[in-house]
């Protein structure tokens, strides 16, 4: 299966020592060009960790809107636009849910951010 930019996927996500992986969810970041041609994809992790809800890097997804339902996640959490990787597709389980359009417009905001792009 290939997967679309704003798709939410359950994946093996790798650790940042570089050993090791853990299974959690991710968004895919990557352009459809690529990801219909290429056998990786570009992520951004996805955590429950809310500490840095403010922070122009992440986005807020609250499970309760209408928004947040697209993404099949169960619990409040933040796309870490500032912790990307690039994963084999193998290493993707399932497709959960999408990004709803505003939530991907205010993901290529914090991407834009966090990648210091013009």
């Amino acid at each position: 299966m290939r997967y679309k930019r704003g798709d939410v996927i359950l994946a093996w996500y790798p650790l940042a020592s570089g050993i090791g992986a853990s299974r959690r969810p991710c968004v895919v970041v990557q352009n459809d060009d690529d990801n219909r041609k290429l056998a990786n994809t570009v992520v951004a992790q996805i955590t429950t960790n809310l500490a840095r809800v403010g922070d122009k890097f992440h986005v807020v997804i609250e499970v309760a809107s209408t928004d947040g339902t697209l993404t099949g996640l169960l619990h409040d959490s933040v796309i870490s636009c500032n912790n990307l990787a690039t994963i084999q597709e193998a290493r993707i389980q399932n497709l959960i849910g999408k990004l709803a359009p505003t939530t991907l417009q205010a993901m290529n905001d914090a991407l834009q951010a966090a990648l210091e792009l013009p």
